[in-house]
């Protein structure tokens, strides 16, 4: 059975992108630890990041200093933070997030499931952001 993450990515479940490209997506948690807080996961359905090849997980990293570049200009964040944990998903993914302090990155004290509406925002503030 695929993913959760596999059928955002495959459009069979909403998904609110800020990033495509052939080997990786970014899109927004639901669960938000803060505005812009994005997922940043291979297309290919890996659950553990210790098994992504070496040439994806720099891809991924890449992906995900762009994706934190562009927050740091949306958001203007004192830090941009990241995670890879598992325990949610068994679908590797770094979370990457805005953030004004260690508190911030409290997974306990993320917004339980975000109406997309309210996603739409923080996402159009980052792809705009990456544009530059």
């Amino acid at each position: 059975m695929s993913s959760v993450f596999t059928r955002i990515i495959e459009g069979e479940l909403p998904g609110t992108f800020v990033w495509r490209d052939e080997h990786c997506v970014g899109f927004l948690s639901i669960n938000p630890l803060s505005p812009g807080h994005t997922l940043v996961a291979p297309i290919a359905e890996i659950d553990h990041w210790l098994d992504v090849p070496l040439e994806l997980q720099a891809h991924l990293f890449d992906v995900s200093r762009r994706i934190g570049e562009a927050q740091m200009r949306a958001f203007r964040p004192e830090r941009i933070g990241l995670v890879i944990a598992g325990f949610e998903v068994p679908h590797c993914h770094i979370h990457v997030c805005p953030v004004n302090s260690m508190a911030d990155m409290n997974f306990a004290r993320a917004l339980p499931m975000a109406d997309p509406t309210d996603l739409a925002g923080p996402a159009e503030a980052i792809r705009a952001a990456l544009a530059d």
